[in-house]
Parts: C-alpha cells; structure tokens; sequence
C-alpha cells in the first residue's frame, strides 16, 4: 500500500526554489526546518562539502545544494529507509547529484570529513511529541526533555568535522535548552546563536497544558504565554573549534 504523498516548495530565491515529495512515513518540514535553511544559508560565505544529518525528505540540504552552499555532492543520511528512498527521489527530481546512506547518526561515514555539518534532528519531550502534530506517524525518541538525540549528534561531530569545520543545529525550547548548550559548549571551543523565531503553540496541543505545565515545572521546557497564546521558541547554533 502506498503511502500519503504530497508535495512541499521552498523558494531561496527570485530564481531558485526546489521542490519535494513528502511522505506520510518520513518526518516533513516545519518552521524549524525553514528557520536552519534561512540561517544557514546567509551564514555560509565559503561553500564545502555538507553533512545533511537526519536528512528525511531532504529539504535542508538540498536547499543549501541549490543555494550554492556545496562544493560537491551533497551527502545525507537518515536511520529511516524511508527516509533515505524518499531523499534519493527528491534529488533527482531537483538534478541535484546526492550521496545518501541509511544508518544512526554517524555511524554511516566511519572516515569521511565534511566542512559542515547540518543537524537536522532536533529534539522535543517525547511526552510533548505524544500530543504533538508533528510525529503522528513518525517516532520521536528524543527523552523526556528532549535533549538524548540532538546531544549524541553534539558529541560525535567533531571527529567528521574537518579542520575548523561547522556544526549547525536547532534546539526547540520544548526541550531542555540549557542542557543542550551546556553540552555543546563542554564540546566545542565555540557555540554561537545565529537565529531565533517564536512560534504560537497548535491549538490542539491545549487541550494537553497539564502536560506543559509539569514538564515546565521540572525545567524540562519551555514557553512564554502572552496575550492569550502560549508561545515557544527554535534557536539556531553553530558551534566549532578553531583551525
């Protein structure tokens, strides 16, 4: 049985845009995705050779591919077959030659080197993911703060990161931010904030606030609520050590 599929357009420019196929089983873009392509994309100014990591439909890296951000290929990986099928398509129908190999966070380039490298597996409460529009058919196995994926991926990326290499990657504060950038500071010499975008929490996520309220109340994250909204947050970092 095939799977729901529809279609999502990201423009980088007049002149520029790609297009992909999404998949009801691969996990499909959000503002968070559209806020690392955005940051990314005006903080890059000499292109290399990019990571996409937990790349799903493929729609960050092959933004930065079309955007003139890689000097090769573009590689990516995701632990979904799914995922990796799907990505394979979508770089085809953009003509974007790709390299994309199926496996958990680096484990699939064991000796490859990249100038960059693109986390692309942020992290909620898995009690928030639950409620969540986001994971209705995908899994989010992040913890219960949100920090478990987004922190392996911190603490693996400075053996494929080449010489004074980057490392971007989004942090929602419907997890543990403080955890999350404390850990990539005990990794990196430098971690940088390059962005941030305040979203209005979905409407059917309300009916759940005694979920927020406890997950709150025991810091694991966070939200503002203002003016009869309940706001919360996405953060873009880069974090490196110098040449």
């Amino acid at each position: 049985m095939m799977a729901n599929r529809e279609t999502y357009t990201y423009s980088i420019d007049e002149n520029n845009h790609i297009m992909v196929d999404l998949d009801s089983k691969v996990f499909k873009p959000t503002g968070t995705s559209e806020a690392l392509i955005e940051s990314i994309l005006k903080y890059i100014t000499k292109p290399g050779k990019i990571l996409d990591l937990g790349c799903g439909s493929g729609v960050v890296g092959l933004a930065l591919n079309k955007g003139g951000k890689a000097t090769t290929r573009l590689y990516a990986s995701d632990v979904s077959n799914d995922a990796v099928v799907l990505l394979k398509k979508n770089a085809l129908k953009n003509n974007i030659e790709c390299e994309v190999r199926e496996g958990s966070i680096y484990e699939p380039w064991s000796g490859e080197k990249f100038d960059y490298i693109v986390d692309d597996i942020s992290g909620i409460s898995q009690e928030i993911a639950t409620i969540s529009p986001w994971f209705k058919k995908t899994s989010c196995e992040a913890g219960v703060d949100g920090t478990s994926l987004v922190s392996e991926a911190i603490t693996g990326a400075p053996l494929p990161l080449s010489q004074g290499g980057k490392f971007f990657f989004p942090v929602l504060s419907l997890s543990n931010v403080k955890k999350i950038i404390t850990h990539a500071h005990s990794v990196f010499n430098n971690v940088e904030k390059i962005h941030s975008q305040t979203w209005t929490l979905p409407d059917d996520m309300k009916k759940h606030m005694h979920i927020l309220e406890e997950l709150k109340k025991k810091e694991y994250i966070s939200y503002e609520e203002k003016f009869g909204l309940i706001l919360w947050s996405t953060e873009i970092f880069v974090a490196y050590n110098p040449k």
